[in-house]
């Protein structure tokens, strides 16, 4: 007799079977990690126009116009220059892949910062991150624990 050199088809089945089950539990436990991943970007994003938006007041004493990139103050609170992207704060362009950062309504002495889920990440329970001047944070997802 001669001995077996090859793996028989059982033996087989049951190596496919252990690494489907495996893949089975890595899959979603690697997507949730990378989607906390892409959150705490969003929330270093949130802090550091926070920051920015603080120089500003300290420079002007005031936040308007944070969305102006030719620096002129122009009016405040209403103006395209105090709502949308940040034009004071550059946002690295993996995190504005999956979250869109902005400033909500800019006036004299107040303002709020947003990051809403876009792309892959729209799914994400924890929602559109939000930061005040008086550094109030929220989210309006479902999860909890998200800051």
């Amino acid at each position: 007799m001669q001995k077996q050199k090859a793996f028989t088809l059982i033996e087989l089945m049951v190596a496919v079977a252990i690494i489907g089950i495996l893949a089975g539990i890595a899959l979603p436990s690697y997507q949730d990690s990378v989607r906390k991943s892409r959150r705490a970007d969003a929330k270093a994003a949130l802090l550091g126009l926070a920051n920015a938006m603080e120089r500003r007041f300290t420079e002007r004493n005031s936040y308007c116009d944070a969305a102006d990139a030719s620096g002129t103050d122009t009016g405040c609170g209403t103006n395209l220059e105090d709502t949308g992207a940040p034009a004071i704060y550059t946002v690295a362009a993996e995190t504005q892949t999956y979250y869109t950062i902005t400033i909500s309504a800019a006036t004299a002495s107040s303002y709020t910062l947003s990051a809403a889920p876009t792309g892959p990440q729209s799914g994400d329970d924890c929602g559109t991150f939000t930061l005040t001047q008086t550094g109030a944070r929220a989210v309006d997802g479902t999860a909890t624990n998200c800051w």
